[in-house]
């Protein structure tokens, strides 16, 4: 059973950061994707970053790019986004979720975890 879950949420102060990690398991193929979406209240969600398991490369939102950092240590299973220069508008639940297909086909990800607070205070 593919099984993903994110933690490392939590409350933090405008210029800031957070780590949040995802540990993945229950798959075993060797070409898939993992990605980081949010979801603000009242907004439609949104892919912010992902990372293929093939080649190691990453995307990122223009919203993002240039303070979020997605990386992986395949050992843990784990997919990790750095955030920093946090700003409000980065307040949101986040996602991560695995696909099998292209990693920028964000409809493609079939498979979530439960979601974790993120909240900048100005």
């Amino acid at each position: 059973e593919v099984q993903l879950q994110a933690f490392g949420g939590g409350l933090v102060q405008a210029g800031g950061s957070l780590r949040l990690s995802c540990a993945a398991s229950g798959f075993t193929f060797d070409d898939y994707a993992i990605g980081w979406f949010r979801q603000a209240p009242g907004k439609e969600r949104e892919g912010v970053s992902c990372i293929s398991s093939s080649d190691g490369s990453t995307y990122y939102a223009d919203s993002v790019k240039g303070r979020f950092t997605i990386s992986s240590d395949n050992a843990k299973n784990t997919v990790y986004l750095k955030m920093n220069s946090l700003k409000p508008e980065d307040t949101a639940v986040y996602y991560c979720a695995v696909t099998f297909y292209i990693p920028t086909e964000w409809d493609t990800y079939d498979y979530w975890g439960q979601g974790t607070q993120v909240t900048v205070s100005s």
